[in-house]
């Protein structure tokens, strides 16, 4: 017979597999079990679609009443795209439901549990809770923090490098790490650059995967709206492309030139990350992969306004003081006034490392 913990862990991998494809749903994993049988599994698989109790549901069918439900998240209480699946468990005459963590959202946030109770059905909550709250790291954050979740990823050499004199960087790693990349580009809802980055490497900023994958939301900041007189990758229609400039540039070339392009206006004279994080927060932009270049990454850090580093190291050394650096801007004088991180995660990617850590908590 499996532990509640196993059962769980089966919805915590179905939940797993979808990370990315569900946003700005989270990702969840539903399982009906009734004495020791696996009646029904279930996952959401995309935004406006089924969640996962009611695939579960709908696989164990009459078998559901009296059966254990396990479910990565509460279930909703609320009507959107798709009705309560608090209130099916409760048709269904559900025994007993686990839950691995509480919905943060304020349309949920305990009004699912307390449909569930007042049916008279049993919930345990906080069974494999860490895990869970991992798997929507990005979700959570963004409730709970009001903003999008940032991540700072960055591909170097041995010392810190990420380009020659030249700007030439093709490839600091490996297609192992490159794919890692891939990876997190479909996990994310945006993708960040700046306009020197799209100028120096004219990239195309999709998702690029064996199996496939979702590309997301291309964006650029641009003051000026200077790309207008390029050719570039990121102006194709392979993904959606929102350009972000501040008031004085001339929106009306630039969408003649790209009407297929969004262009978000900022009423400063130059274009500040935190208001930026405000007016995606705003367009429901749950998490942002920030690829650079140096002079974006240090935007972030000056205003300790990103939540991970993703950071690719090569076995390569290139040497020599001009050679470009991940984190642009001036250096304090203090070692003092460092951004103290906490090492996460520590893996080895091909012949690379790849290397996350978040910003240390302050005692």
């Amino acid at each position: 017979m499996k532990s509640n913990e196993e059962w769980m862990e089966l919805a915590l991998h179905l939940a797993e597999s979808t990370i990315g494809q569900t946003s700005p749903n989270p990702s969840v994993g539903a399982v009906i079990v009734k004495n020791g049988e696996l009646l029904g599994v279930g996952t959401h698989l995309k935004a406006g679609e089924a969640h996962a109790e009611v695939h579960a549901i709908t696989q164990a069918g009459e078998k559901a009443e009296g059966a254990d439900v396990y479910v990565t998240l509460e279930p909703c209480a609320h009507y959107g795209k798709t009705p309560p699946c608090a209130e099916l468990l409760v048709q269904s005459k559900v025994k007993k439901v686990y839950i691995a963590c509480l919905d943060p959202n304020p349309k949920v946030a305990g009004k699912g549990v307390a449909i569930l109770e007042e049916a008279g059905i049993e919930v345990e909550t906080g069974i494999c809770e860490q895990q869970a709250l991992r798997i929507n790291r990005h979700f959570f954050h963004f409730h709970q923090k009001k903003r999008p979740f940032v991540t700072l990823k960055a591909a170097t050499t041995l010392d810190g490098k990420t380009a020659t004199v030249t700007g030439n960087s093709k490839w600091i790693t490996s297609e192992q790490a490159r794919e890692d990349v891939h990876k997190q580009r479909h996990q994310h809802d945006a993708i960040l650059v700046g306009k020197n980055t799209v100028k120096q490497d004219n990239p195309n900023l999709t998702t690029r995967l064996p199996k496939g994958g979702k590309n997301p939301i291309r964006l650029i900041l641009d003051t000026h709206l200077s790309l207008k007189d390029g050719n570039y990758h990121i102006f194709n229609q392979d993904a959606p492309t929102w350009v972000v400039c501040t008031e004085q540039a001339d929106r009306r070339a630039f969408q003649k030139q790209y009407p297929h392009v969004r262009v978000l206006s900022i009423p400063l004279e130059t274009i500040d990350i935190e208001e930026v994080l405000v007016m995606l927060k705003e367009e429901k932009i749950q998490s942002i992969y920030v690829e650079g270049g140096a002079s974006i990454h240090q935007s972030f850090l000056q205003k300790e306004l990103f939540d991970t580093c993703h950071w690719y190291v090569a076995p390569k050394l290139l040497g020599g003081k001009n050679a470009q650096s991940v984190i642009g801007g001036q250096s304090p004088e203090w070692m003092s006034d460092a951004q103290n991180l906490t090492f996460e995660s520590v893996e080895q990617l091909g012949p690379d490392i790849k290397i996350v850590a978040i910003p240390k908590e302050e005692a």
